[in-house]
């Protein structure tokens, strides 16, 4: 009896001492905020430029990023042995000899008409003007084959979205566009409104610059119809079916950009082989146009906040590593339509289906320290009940923040699930959420600046994520994804 319950003993002792490595507590302590601000001051200064993607200043910072995160204990998880998966991005640009007539009024193109996206087109046809006609009732014009003229209004479109003025000429288009699409509309001219005339010369910059991509996106863009855009002031340009001919001629540059990659290894012989991807983007606008005096977008929120967590992170990592592996991928080219995590997505530097989770952050570090969203934290962006429900326990250990839940519904006016990283990831079948406290009044604004970050809340919220993370490292069971998840568009 006495040998039973010593033996008995020493099996509890054993097992014990196995839970207690199975949960051991996250290293919360080797997450330093002097560490989050001194970073933050160094990666969103001026010195970049801005992160273009594309740009000097991009391969620039992304050196600065592979030294940090050797420095910080990770080890390369790039092509050959290095920090950096590149990857082309293209440029499609309208090109200054594109032409516009109308009647008998030659058109410069960006200084009396602009284009909202490059697509080739060569058309003559006349003008069906519309004035302020409604969507629903351009059925009743004959536009088929011929060109649409309309006025633009903003009746019927959500005003709550930040930088509105800049993105009202794309609300617009959306208004429009696939109900003329559908009509047989060759294309369509706006003519502007008071909104739309405030819009011009933020939009003009984007409009010369062009749009991007990566494999693929050309034979989009040679299928749609061109949208342009005259000012009001000469609206009798396309009053009386004036005859049209268009050229519009794009052409494509290639550029390089990169997605920065390290590891930390896991400790089980096993689960070291999984990997929980922590994700951010390192870019941001460049050098726009002035706003209070400024022209530097440094992108202090926007999204230097995760790359300075993620830095953080991984310093914990090292201290003391997970069961499973930390994969952290700082993307490149997330601004130009999230080119970088969709070229990972699709070209992972270790097996897809090694990949357990992606926590993605994008702006962390400002707005009320008690609030924070869990973007793919409910239906129907949630694809993971058993991720979701570990970064719902990390909160509650600690950081306690309290849901925007809104942020993430599907009728929310800026769509913002859709806006990062994570979704490429998503739609692979990956289990994916995403970690934000929102947006504010100086995106995407010069004044997005290291000064202007709430230290306390990027703490929190690079805690939150590294919690969550711990939980996904060292749990038993990866998360699965929901078997019928599929997103609203």
């Amino acid at each position: 009896m006495h040998k039973n319950y010593i033996f008995s003993l020493l099996v509890l002792l054993f097992f014990g001492i196995g839970n207690a490595q199975n949960y051991k507590k996250p290293l919360v302590s080797a997450i330093k905020e002097s560490d989050l601000r001194k970073d933050m001051y160094e990666l969103a200064a001026d010195q970049f430029w801005g992160r273009e993607a594309g740009t000097l200043d991009e391969l620039k910072v992304s050196m600065w990023l592979a030294d940090k995160a050797k420095e910080a204990g990770m080890k390369p998880a790039g092509d050959n042995g290095t920090f950096f998966q590149f990857f082309d991005m293209y440029r499609h640009q309208v090109i200054p000899q594109s032409s516009l007539k109308i009647g008998n009024n030659s058109l410069t193109l960006w200084k009396d008409f602009l284009v909202s996206e490059p697509v080739n087109a060569s058309i003559e046809s006349e003008i069906v003007y519309a004035g302020n006609t409604e969507p629903d009732h351009l059925s009743k014009l004959n536009i088929s084959g011929k060109i649409l003229a309309v006025n633009a209004s903003d009746k019927n479109i959500d005003k709550d979205m930040t930088l509105f003025v800049r993105r009202y000429p794309g609300f617009v288009r959306a208004k429009y566009y696939n109900k003329a699409y559908e009509l047989g509309a060759q294309a369509i001219i706006f003519i502007t409104d008071d909104i739309a005339e405030q819009s011009w010369p933020e939009v003009l910059p984007q409009m010369t610059r062009g749009s991007y991509g990566v494999e693929g996106l050309r034979e989009k863009i040679t299928r749609n119809i061109p949208v342009l855009w005259i000012k009001k002031e000469h609206t009798d340009w396309v009053k009386n079916n004036p005859k049209v001919a268009l050229n519009l001629i794009t052409e494509t540059y290639k550029y390089p950009s990169v997605n920065i990659i390290g590891k930390i290894e896991g400790t089980d012989p096993s689960l070291k082989n999984e990997y929980v991807l922590l994700s951010g983007h390192q870019d941001h606008d460049g050098i726009r146009h002035p706003v209070k005096n400024d022209t530097i977008y440094n992108g202090a929120d926007d999204n230097a906040s995760t790359c300075v967590a993620m830095l953080a992170m991984a310093r914990a990592y090292k201290k003391q590593p997970g069961k499973r592996s930390i994969l952290f991928v700082f993307h490149g080219a997330e601004e130009r339509g999230l080119l970088g995590s969709r070229w990972h997505a699709a070209h992972p530097v270790v097996p897809k289906e090694k990949i357990v989770a992606v926590l993605n952050g994008d702006m962390i570090g400002r707005n009320d320290n008690n609030e924070a969203a869990l973007l793919g934290g409910n239906v129907p962006h949630k694809n993971s009940e058993e991720l979701v429900k570990m970064a719902e326990e990390a909160n509650l250990e600690s950081t306690k923040f309290k849901y925007l839940k809104d942020w993430d519904a599907p009728n929310h006016a800026e769509y913002f699930y859709f806006r990062s990283d994570h979704l490429p990831y998503a739609k692979a079948g990956i289990p994916a959420v995403f970690f934000t406290s929102v947006l504010h009044d100086q995106y995407h604004t010069p004044q997005d600046e290291s000064e202007n970050i709430n230290y306390k809340k990027l703490y929190k919220m690079t805690e939150w994520i590294y919690r969550t993370s711990w939980k996904v490292a060292n749990e038993t069971e990866r998360p699965k994804v929901i078997s019928n998840f599929s997103l609203e568009r």
